[in-house]
């Protein structure tokens, strides 16, 4: 059995692979197969020693092919480097042997054209706020979800439970962006002097006479209410559908015979068995929402990576676009691994 589980493990490794490779060729041949991208960041009124600077650092000298090897070694984790390499591009990790090396490395995703910062370093500093948002939209979706589910199971064909299934289909239906702009200019805008909420704003904010930041929740809670509305109607149908069928079962019928509490039958009985196929769904939505927060963040101010990208696209700035679409890409590459391998875990008969 322990063998079969490493067998699984190594396959699904093997498989992420060559779909994070697919990311890397897409990404390269997207922003740096066609055109010139020195040419298109500058304009036709280039700086000839600036633009070289940028041909020689994205080695446009070379050819395509040349590129795309320099580039794959460059964002690999396992990748060899000279030592000037090492020293140019500050790159961090453990290198073995002399020149060239081998690099056990962060990835170097270049530099932004418009800041000269490392695009590593950035979208590190800017990921914190995604997954904040990530996690708190799933949170809510979550609670929310499954309680509004199991009322419309327990009172079903009531009021409640038809209001669930049409709150639910109004919740799929419409898109993330259109709901952002609604509830920013309702909840931040027409009723911010009720609701205390602003249209835009982040997880911190900066103290005008110190400089230093500090943390602002509540500027979280519409980009959650927002980024969540699409999996909480997933999960109240799907926590309603299951619910039905488990409440229809005989140790439940006996459970409500010996007299126990219904409260105590539907909350603890039933939905403990019921919630199965609600994880498997907030394990993929979460590695959806990862995704799904780069408008969302744009429309909100949220400083995460999809701002940065959203800001990046509009300056032209390629480094910083490449580089968040690989991180986000490995981590939900990375997300899906992982509830592969729990389900294996969970059930072995998964193959």
């Amino acid at each position: 059995m322990q063998y079969r589980q490493t067998i699984f493990i190594i396959k699904k490794l093997f498989y992420s692979s060559l779909v994070m490779l697919g990311v890397v060729v897409a990404v390269f041949f997207l922003f740096q197969g066609f055109g010139d991208p020195s040419r298109l960041v500058m304009g036709q009124r280039a700086d000839a020693s600036t633009e070289q600077n940028i041909r020689k650092e994205l080695y446009l000298d070379q050819p395509k092919w040349k590129q795309f090897l320099m580039y794959l070694n460059d964002v690999s984790p396992l990748s060899f480097h000279s030592r000037t390499d090492i020293a140019q591009k500050n790159l961090r990790g453990v290198f073995i042997g002399g020149d060239p090396a081998i690099a056990i490395k962060m990835p170097y995703l270049r530099r932004s054209y418009q800041t000269k910062k490392d695009v590593w370093t950035l979208l590190m500093e800017a990921l914190p706020g995604t997954l904040i948002l990530a996690l708190a939209a799933m949170l809510f979706a979550t609670v929310a979800g499954v309680v509004l589910g199991v009322v419309a199971a327990v009172r079903r064909d009531s009021w409640l439970d038809t209001s669930a299934i049409f709150t639910s289909i109004l919740g799929i239906s419409a898109p993330s962006f259109f709901m952002g702009i609604i509830i920013a200019w309702v909840f931040g805008f027409v009723w911010s002097e009720y609701t205390g909420l602003h249209m835009t704003g982040s997880w911190f904010d900066m103290d005008e006479m110190t400089g230093e930041r500090y943390l602002t929740p509540k500027n979280l809670i519409l980009p959650a209410i927002t980024l969540g509305i699409r999996p909480l109607a997933i999960i109240t149908q799907l926590t309603r559908s299951s619910m039905l069928d488990v409440l229809n079962q005989d140790y439940i019928r006996t459970a409500y015979a010996k007299g126990l509490p219904a409260r105590k039958v539907v909350w603890k009985h039933a939905l403990r068995n019921a919630l199965n196929p609600v994880i498997t769904a907030i394990t993929g939505w979460f590695a959806e929402l990862l995704a799904g927060a780069f408008f969302v963040e744009y429309i909100f101010g949220w400083k995460g990576i999809g701002k940065i990208t959203v800001d990046a696209l509009e300056k032209l700035d390629f480094p910083v676009v490449m580089g968040s679409v690989l991180v986000s890409s490995a981590f939900f590459i990375l997300i899906n691994l992982l509830a592969d391998v729990l389900y294996r875990i969970i059930d072995p008969r998964v193959d």
